[in-house]
């Protein structure tokens, strides 16, 4: 007899399962009864029944299965024919990165470039076909010593023509390029360790910091004269604001900067515009003029001649008769919006310490969410800040000043000779020449201050270019004063060797070099080897290093991986220009913003507020519009390209994965595989920002 809890008709748990396809509407799944447990007191028919229901289960939960997996394969098929499809428009616009050069001294440089890139993409072709032939002729690529005793075995008189041409190619590689291949190639792993091992050095300071909670506090008296409110314990503060056809971001900057929580009699904030749009002057002077209206103490700068760039505004606005009543300048570029107690959390840290020149506050991205490029700059310049800028600024004091959000001690700015415009990297410039009359520097990892980062390849293209030629500008110049500067001789060994020649120039040097052309010569000359560890391992340490501190990134290591290494060829040539003063070093395009940044901080600080009048704006209304109309036309004509030494290096790269596929060398093969297609996605632009 069956016992009471097996009797009656139990039905399980229900489960509704719900299909996109109309012929599978609805189907109702039960979970396993006790009757399933109790096939021994069952009856047959029973049993029957039972087994009859739980095939009908799998027979649907395999049919869900099917759907999903077909809704997958729609979609990849959906994805691949889109891309497809942004491909062939992309090549049939013939728009490249040739559009770009607008002098023939840089159009010279950049063709040379992409010349000797072309050489070696012919070259691996040749190779590879010359390679194909002799596989189908019966030659081995896996033992190329062993290959070659069998070659000189083999008596001349029983070779063709084609075995005679190979034999001597074999002897060709082995005799005369695989040494010097292998030379380069061990040179560039020895730079590789090292440079590692600084990365390495670095996390462990950052753990370090992060384990004894180290942290530059300023002195409580500074703090309690500011919670006083008394005008006399605040000093004279002059914020300056440079920018330059920004008419996407000027607002939300002046907005954040007019609503610092300091006393207004204590503060004058410059507007330096060097735009040369009129439309765009105009828009900036009525937003100056508004916040006039509202009490800011704000000035507007417009500079008929613009020579230097960024670092010759500066310096025209420090030439101010003015400056000299103010002891402490903030600089912010167009995009930042500093937060109300901005000054409040950095400018205590400059009271009874005066030999401290610079408080440097860490950046945060508003957009760094927006597609695959903002998240990989992210990953980057969350290492710079959390681990370079912070473990440089403990324990030693210096770091490159970023060029915007932080607040420099004016006197430290004379006494180091104040704005040059003899780089493109002023910032760097004037870092480097107050270390070496002794001032110090802090960076504050706790203080943030929004901006914006480049969404467009293009954009972060160019931005790159200016910070690696930059330092090697300055690197030319800075030399003698460094050598000579009466500074101890372990800051002149990691201002030389650390700051200027591992991290701007050996870094992009053997990243682009040993990736990018030592690799794919070794699957052709394979006499010349690099082992896994150097392809594989140790990369894959130093990313997961550069990506501990945007812990959230994880899922993205191995595109930033391959992403790092496709931007060497961008960062080489940038070093090269810069080293040798080639005419694109010299090149300064404003990076395009988006406005982003202003979706979230203007609405707080509008409801905050009164609502702001423009003055004087209803004589050129009409002006205004007829401007914006031009503008927004303008903006459909923007356009994708193609990049060329990209799109090279990408055949380069996926020939030589053919090559290594035939010697069956896996973790090449795959390496060179991904980082060729990494190469061949950024050449056509499908990173970052599509313009439809």
């Amino acid at each position: 007899m069956a016992p009471w809890w097996a009797k009656g008709s139990h039905k399980g748990t229900s489960l509704v399962v719900k299909m996109e396809n109309p012929n599978w509407s609805m189907v109702e799944l039960e979970a396993p009864s006790e009757e399933d447990f109790l096939i021994g007191s069952t009856p047959t028919g029973s049993r029957e029944k039972i087994r009859g229901k739980n095939a009908k289960q799998l027979t649907w939960v395999l049919l869900l299965k099917a759907h999903r997996a077909a809704g997958c394969l729609t979609s990849i098929t959906s994805t691949f024919l889109s891309f497809g499809s942004t491909i062939r428009r992309r090549v049939a616009s013939g728009r490249t990165d040739d559009n770009d050069i607008e002098t023939d001294e840089n159009k010279a440089v950049k063709t040379g470039f992409y010349n000797c890139i072309k050489v070696f993409l012919w070259l691996s072709l040749l190779l590879f076909c010359f390679e194909i032939a002799a596989y189908f002729k019966g030659w081995h690529f896996g033992a190329p010593n062993l290959q070659l005793q069998y070659i000189l075995s083999v008596p001349v008189g029983f070779k063709d023509l084609f075995d005679w041409l190979y034999t001597h190619w074999v002897l060709i590689r082995v005799a005369y390029l695989a040494p010097p291949l292998q030379f380069l190639a061990n040179v560039c792993i020895v730079l590789f360790l090292i440079q590692s091992m600084d990365r390495l050095i670095l996390c462990l300071g950052c753990f370090w910091i992060r384990l004894k909670k180290i942290k530059p506090i300023p002195k409580h008296e500074a703090v309690a004269d500011l919670e006083s409110g008394e005008d006399s314990f605040f000093p004279m503060v002059l914020i300056q604001i440079p920018m330059c056809n920004e008419k996407e971001v000027y607002q939300q900057s002046i907005a954040a900067v007019c609503s610092l929580d300091w006393p207004k009699s204590r503060i004058l904030i410059q507007v330096l515009d060097d735009s040369d749009d009129p439309m765009t002057q105009l828009l900036i002077k009525e937003e100056v003029h508004k916040w006039q209206q509202e009490g800011a103490h704000i000035v507007y700068r417009h500079r008929v001649l613009r020579d230097g760039y960024k670092a010759g505004n500066l310096k025209s606005a420090m030439s101010c008769s003015y400056v000299k009543d103010y002891e402490f300048v903030a600089i912010f570029d167009a995009d930042f919006q500093p937060s109300p107690d901005f000054l409040k959390r950095t400018v205590p840290h400059f009271k009874d310490n005066e030999d401290l020149g610079l408080v440097q506050t860490r950046w945060s991205f508003v957009n760094k969410d927006e597609n695959l490029l903002t998240r990989l700059q992210n990953i980057n310049l969350s290492f710079h800040f959390e681990v370079e800028q912070q473990v440089n600024g403990v324990f030693i004091n210096f770091f490159g000043f970023n060029g915007t959000a932080g607040v420099w001690r004016i006197k430290a700015l004379e006494e180091s000779g104040g704005w040059l415009e003899r780089t493109t990297v002023e910032d760097m410039d004037i870092a480097v020449r107050a270390h070496l009359r002794g001032w110090k520097f802090i960076f504050l990892n706790d203080v943030e201050c929004q901006c914006e980062l480049p969404e467009s390849y293009e954009a972060y293209r160019k931005q790159q270019h200016r910070w690696h030629s930059g330092p090697m500008q300055l690197f030319r110049l800075c030399l003698p004063d460094i050598i000579r500067a009466k500074i101890s001789v372990w800051k002149k060994f990691n201002m030389i060797f650390l700051f200027f020649l591992l991290r701007k120039l050996i870094l992009p040097f053997y990243s682009f070099t040993l990736f990018c052309i030592i690799l794919p010569m070794t699957m052709f000359v394979p006499e010349a080897e690099l082992p896994a560890w150097v392809v594989c391992y140790i990369p894959a340490t130093m990313s997961f290093l550069n990506i501990l501190p945007a812990p959230k990134s994880f899922p993205f290591i191995v595109p930033y991986l391959l992403f790092e290494n496709t931007m060497s060829v961008t960062k080489f040539n940038a070093m090269v220009s810069g080293l040798f003063q080639l005419g694109s070093s010299y090149e300064w395009v404003v990076t395009k913003k988006f406005g982003r940044s202003s979706e979230g901080d203007l609405v707080s600080l509008v409801e905050k507020g009164p609502k702001h009048q423009r003055v004087g704006s209803e004589p050129n209304l009409d002006e205004i519009q007829a401007d914006l109309k031009q503008e927004q036309k303008t903006r459909k004509t923007k356009h994708n390209r193609i990049y060329t030494k990209e799109l090279a290096l990408a055949f380069l790269l996926l020939t030589a994965s053919a090559r290594s596929l035939l010697s069956a060398q896996g973790i090449h093969f795959y390496f060179l595989l991904f980082q060729g297609i990494s190469f061949l996605l950024v050449g056509l632009d499908l990173i970052g920002e599509q313009v439809l």
